[in-house]
């Protein structure tokens, strides 16, 4: 393959595999699998000062550290590079040191999902496949399609019926194969495998193809760089399968395995408290409990968690929690978001808000801290949990008379409060 991978590991049984005996899965036990790299190669590539000197702020400026070959032609979108925000009125309202904004909402298809969409394009071709598949809620799937467009590719994609129509209709305008499942996230993963091993399809699903975590590491890595190498106390995202905090935690080990810094963070998990094994269980006994999922927050509403336990390590080894929020607090931190920062998140992004809402006020994020929310969808993805949270807006005639009356009685023209 001509890159630093020197094979994987399996989260489950531990055993180790070379990269010419992996598919997907553990061959040995049907485990997840990480993909463990030859440091010393990829030092030798990989510098603060080879970084610095970099005109290219997407994911693949991180190529010496990611699984492809040297000779892969990387898609055309500009995926990565997404802005951190410095929200001093929150950190102020909150009483921490600083509160940052990571708005992966930034990416092509307004998603974090760009990033392991755009990596498993990259696998998919090198490996000789005609269509690329995958399960999802829909961002995941958005991604997929996108990426695939600017490549000429086909993808197939499965979603859940009741996904929210905006994503829907983004699949379809990007020419993929839309398939909608008359059942839930985790009934659509298990037709979706099935449907790959029958028809020869290469297969992205997350919690199943091992790079999905590669692509998604990216984040923290440029985490990292963009902070000047100094990471954040705490990292707040919202948890679904799993995978994003799993390749979270992936990528500021790698970055600490090449000295490139020196301490890790806390990462915080939080979910639905109605859909919500992978809190449960790492603020628990470790086991995940599997059950029906219902949430607003479609992009978590997963009863099947598929890389639970690679999340619960990642939780648990980096001293972090887990933190539940309800649909109403999910809601509520929308519009709560935006009118402080500016950033208008879908209700999975937003859920990370409510959970550092939630930290602080039971006191477990103390006033010293900098902490870090990773918002990963952008909120057009889904206005009509937006519009949940707002109401109507007023509606006035072209009349001056009417409109200058209705200005006297409204709050709008108060003075919102300083940044």
């Amino acid at each position: 393959m001509n890159n630093s991978v020197r094979g994987f590991k399996c989260f489950e049984c531990a055993r180790e595999h070379g990269p010419a005996e992996v598919e997907y899965v553990c061959p040995t036990c049907g485990g997840n699998l990480d993909v463990m790299y030859d440091y010393d190669r990829v030092r030798a590539q990989l510098t603060r000062a080879s970084l610095a000197a970099d005109p290219n702020f997407t994911m693949w400026r991180y190529r010496a550290l990611l699984p492809i070959a040297e000779s892969s032609a990387v898609p055309p979108l500009t995926v990565g590079g997404t802005p951190i925000y410095d929200s001093a009125r929150l950190a102020s309202q909150f009483s921490v040191k600083q509160l940052l904004i990571k708005d992966d909402g930034r990416n092509p298809t307004a998603s974090f999902k760009d990033r392991p969409s755009a990596l498993a394009v990259v696998k998919a071709r090198e490996a000789g496949a005609e269509v690329i598949t995958t399960a999802s809620s829909g961002n995941a799937g958005s991604a997929l399609a996108g990426i695939c467009a600017s490549v000429g590719m086909k993808s197939i994609i499965l979603v859940p019926a009741t996904a929210p129509p905006a994503k829907i209709t983004q699949l379809q305008i990007y020419g993929a194969g839309v398939v909608l499942v008359d059942g839930t996230y985790d009934e659509a993963f298990d037709l979706c495998i099935a449907a790959a091993r029958q028809f020869g399809w290469y297969q992205r699903s997350t919690g199943f193809n091992p790079y999905t975590r590669e692509g998604k590491k990216t984040a923290a890595l440029e985490i990292a760089e963009q902070l000047k190498w100094q990471v954040p106390d705490k990292v707040i995202v919202s948890v679904g399968d799993g995978n994003i905090i799993s390749g979270l935690w992936k990528g500021f080990r790698d970055l600490q395995a090449l000295g490139l810094i020196e301490q890790l963070p806390q990462l915080i998990g939080v979910q639905s408290a109605t859909a919500s094994p992978i809190v449960d269980a790492a603020n628990g006994d470790g086991l995940v409990r599997e059950g029906n999922a219902h949430t607003i927050a479609d992009s978590i509403s997963v009863g099947k968690p598929r890389d639970a336990t690679a999340a619960i390590r990642a939780i648990k080894d980096s001293g972090g929690q887990g933190v539940k929020v309800n649909d109403e607090q999910i809601i509520a931190a929308i519009p709560e978001l935006a009118r402080a920062t500016g950033v208008f998140a879908e209700p999975a992004a937003a859920a990370a808000f409510a959970g550092f809402k939630a930290m602080c006020a039971s006191g477990a994020i103390k006033s010293d801290e900098r902490v870090l929310l990773m918002l990963t969808g952008n909120g057009l993805k889904d206005v009509d949990a937006a519009r949940r949270s707002v109401g109507e807006a007023i509606r006035v005639r072209p009349n001056i008379d009417e409109f200058a009356e209705l200005m006297t009685r409204s709050k709008m023209t108060q003075p919102s409060r300083p940044a």
